[in-house]
């Protein structure tokens, strides 16, 4: 291990890029351990700081988690999402079951709290317009990946199991089509990216520098008004989104027209 002092690049940037290259070779797996700080320093003959600097980007990056009183680890595989929140509504309406054996979602509380901006929007509500909230956390096993809340308009939900501090056992929008008697017919997927609140870098675990995406869900019935406005959180390094989807065949040729002159 050396860096270049010649080099145009700063030094914690080259041994931020030979230790990533150690990770993705396999040198240390996910979970493991690597060497502290100053073992690290040693290594490449430089000020515990620069390594410091190192670790810290590769944190950002999502590639290193460092746990307090514990050291430094390598995290583990990336979130893959496959289509956006089109997986939580199943092939034929059905549970997603490969999303439920990965991912581990717990109910974190329910009841009414102001509309943010982009939910108020969504509803056609004013900013700060009490609503009903679901929030939730979905876990793997080595760390939380997404923070999450599902807003009902009250008129909607009154009465109803939406308003119990209950997980359903089947997906959320099932529960609400029954309780609230209509149907999702479309919905619309917005995705952005942004650096997260001091409550989101708290619960992810991340740095309040790394920046997350964050998906808006809005469910819509089928005379298109809303029914549900989900949000999504998770961090930006950690997270693939992944689409995939049917190219178009070329369309089939046509006999020229013979009344139309060519050249």
């Amino acid at each position: 291990m050396q860096i270049n002092p010649g080099a145009a690049e700063f030094p914690h940037r080259q041994i931020a890029t030979q230790l990533k290259t150690q990770v993705r070779r396999g040198d240390w797996g996910p979970g493991e351990r690597l060497p502290s700080i100053p073992a690290i320093a040693e290594m490449f003959g430089v000020a515990k700081q620069t390594v410091q600097r190192a670790v810290d980007q590769l944190r950002v990056e999502g590639i290193l988690i460092t746990k307090p009183g514990s050291g430094t680890f390598v995290r583990g595989t990336r979130r893959r999402l496959n289509r956006l929140s089109r997986g939580r509504y199943g092939g034929f309406r059905g549970y997603h079951t490969d999303l439920a054996a990965r991912y581990r979602q717990q109910l974190v509380s329910v009841g009414r709290a102001a509309a943010p901006p982009e939910v108020a929007d969504a509803f056609g509500v004013t900013d700060g317009t009490e609503l009903l909230c679901r929030r939730h956390l979905v876990r793997t096993d080595d760390s939380p990946v997404e923070v999450g809340a599902s807003w009902f308009l009250p008129a909607d939900t009154a009465g109803t199991s939406l308003e119990r501090a209950e997980a359903f056992g089947r997906p959320l929008y099932q529960e609400a089509e029954e309780a609230i008697g209509r149907r999702y017919a479309t919905a619309t997927d917005t995705i952005s990216a942004r650096q997260p609140s001091r409550e989101e870098a708290e619960i992810l675990q991340i740095r309040p520098d790394t920046p997350v995406l964050h998906l808006l869900h809005v469910a819509y019935d089928e005379r298109h008004k809303p029914i549900e406005v989900a949000q999504a959180t998770w961090p930006g390094p950690m997270t693939t989104l992944t689409e995939e989807y049917k190219v178009p065949a070329p369309a089939p040729e046509q006999d020229p027209d013979p009344g139309l002159v060519l050249g």
